[in-house]
């Protein structure tokens, strides 16, 4: 008696290999706009973080505390451009523009992803415990590939961060060119 011989016609193995390659053809856009929100999500999360951080620093210890961009980890920038990272540190001596002096504890640093940009209004933020108030301001987060609309951070007076999605008068935020 004779066997069967079971296997796929070289036509089910090419129909096969085309099917997956239209659903991964359709599926990979997709998935990198997930990708792509899930980033920005994440940043738009630290830089929240960061500034509660901040927040509670400066009014457990009474002291003013600042956020700023940094590139190294252990300098502020002088610019309005978020993309390299930040870092949290206690301005003992509350200078304006914001410097790390000897002395000065960095608490917290934080490096930005690749695919990220981050744009602000202030070249830095500084909380107060209850002399003055906080810095205000807005830090807007963008995809570098423009793949999902940006999101701000929106730092109030009192120092409290929100998420926003277009601005007060309706319009959508945009990254910086």
């Amino acid at each position: 008696m004779r066997q069967a011989l079971r296997g796929f016609t070289l036509y089910e193995l090419l129909m096969t290999v085309v099917l997956v390659a239209v659903l991964v053809s359709v599926g990979v856009p997709g998935f990198s706009a997930v990708l792509a929100r899930n980033r920005q999500v994440v940043e738009i999360n630290s830089l929240s973080h960061a500034i509660h951080l901040a927040r509670k620093e400066s009014i457990v210890h009474r002291r003013v505390v600042t956020l700023c961009p940094s590139a190294d980890g252990r300098d502020c920038l002088a610019t309005t451009d978020w993309s390299a990272g930040w870092i949290v540190f206690r301005n003992a001596d509350r200078d304006v523009p914001a410097a790390v002096d000897p002395g000065e504890t960095i608490i917290l640093t934080h490096a930005v992803a690749d695919r990220i940009r981050i744009s602000s209004n202030r070249r830095s933020y500084s909380l107060r415990s209850t002399l003055k108030r906080a810095t205000n301001g807005t830090l807007v987060v963008c995809d570098a590939r423009g793949r999902v609309a940006p999101r701000a951070l929106v730092v109030s007076f009192t120092g409290r961060p929100r998420v926003a999605a277009e601005r007060r008068d309706g319009r959508p935020y945009s990254c910086a060119d």
